[in-house]
């Protein structure tokens, strides 16, 4: 696998993607997502084994970083240097005030590059806690595979999807509409694989979220390293 095109993915048509309305919802849910998800044990049990599985002072994208808790905040605290990105604005801003050690940008995870002068650099490990789930069907390989490109050798990735046999679906959100995408577990486990990493661990968690809007869901977790 190439880190310098991620396997195609300079040459992957983005010209008919259009994230500004997921952005927009985002803008407008803000913190309202950290209340209508209080309990996030799958996801801190993500960050821990990150934070405890990295060498210190290791730098980490937090791709999808939302409101900056509990990952971001998890992994400062843990003494790791985080860069997070989001493509809502709001997220960032509230990010930015949740956790003032690390480092926000407005950002589409799927466009990141290593490179250049919005480049972010490389990384010892990645977090993609649903952020994938964001993105079309046709777009998450290869965004797992920039993904890869950003990592250091034997770097290690975090990740969460909502298991889910859907592609590019609008949901109700909050007061909004979203767009989401899911596999089957076996289907996660393969695109994962053929991105170019190995699955260390995988947990899996029924939440029901405090908001009566949002259905209840199976949450699927993988901890991941890069091959080579």
């Amino acid at each position: 696998m190439s880190g310098d095109d991620h396997d195609g993915y300079a040459e992957f048509d983005r010209s008919a993607v259009d994230r500004a309305g997921q952005a927009e919802a985002f803008d407008a849910i803000g913190d309202r997502y950290d209340e209508a998800y209080p309990r996030k044990e799958g996801q801190l049990a993500a960050g821990r084994w990150l934070a405890e599985t990295l060498p210190a002072d290791s730098r980490v994208l937090d791709a999808g970083c939302g409101t900056g808790t509990p990952t971001a905040a998890q992994l400062t605290a843990a003494g790791h240097r985080v860069v997070g990105v989001d493509l809502s604005p709001v997220m960032v801003k509230l990010a930015r005030d949740n956790v003032p050690a690390a480092e926000f940008r407005v950002a589409d995870l799927a466009a990141l590059s290593a490179e250049g002068p919005e480049g972010v650099g490389r990384f010892d490990g990645v977090t993609a806690f649903f952020s994938l789930t964001m993105l079309p069907r046709r777009e998450i390989p290869h965004a797992l595979r920039l993904l890869h490109g950003l990592l250091r050798p034997d770097g290690l990735l975090a990740l969460s999807m909502v298991e889910a046999d859907v592609d590019d679906f609008s949901i109700p959100f909050l007061g909004h509409t979203i767009r989401v995408s899911g596999y089957v577990r076996d289907e996660l486990r393969q695109v994962v694989s053929d991105a170019g990493f190995d699955i260390a661990g995988e947990e899996t968690y029924a939440y029901a979220p405090a908001s009566t809007d949002v259905p209840p869901e199976i949450q699927l977790f993988l901890n991941c390293r890069r091959r080579a």
